[in-house]
């Protein structure tokens, strides 16, 4: 039986049915047709699948899409405006931070998530920021 959802993606609501057990990463590439948040692991260690949800940042493989009911969620494509790359989007291209289209929607998302709360931070705060989105997973070796 699908269960009734209301959310807000980038700005725009959505009602929509979902299987209890949809995942908010496959209902943003299903429903809202949205493909920059990536399935790297489907387990919660690599990253990709960063996305902000109420302010933090989630893994989207792990969050039920029944979860994310009344949420405001914000994917890597909110992140330009009429196709022109956010200062952040820039930021990882001029300083070499890019890494694999898996890796990178996952570690802007982080940080966009982290420059929120701290527009300044140190570089302790930035490397533990990102944590979640790179290390030993064998994807992004």
């Amino acid at each position: 039986m699908n269960n009734t959802i209301q959310l807000t993606i980038n700005g725009e609501r959505f009602t929509l049915d979902v299987p209890p057990q949809r995942t908010l990463l496959d209902l943003l590439h299903d429903h809202a047709h949205l493909p920059g948040t990536k399935l790297g692991c489907g387990i919660g260690e690599c990253g990709a699948c960063t996305v902000i949800m109420n302010g933090e940042p989630v893994n989207s493989c792990l969050v039920l899409a029944v979860e994310a009911d009344g949420a405001d969620i914000q994917t890597v494509e909110s992140e330009s405006q009429g196709g022109d790359l956010s200062i952040l989007q820039q930021a990882f291209i001029d300083f070499g931070a890019i890494q694999c289209g898996f890796c990178t929607p996952g570690m802007i998302m982080s940080a966009r998530a982290l420059l929120r709360r701290n527009p300044r931070p140190s570089r302790e705060e930035i490397t533990e920021a990102l944590a979640g989105n790179y290390g030993e997973y064998p994807l992004c070796a």
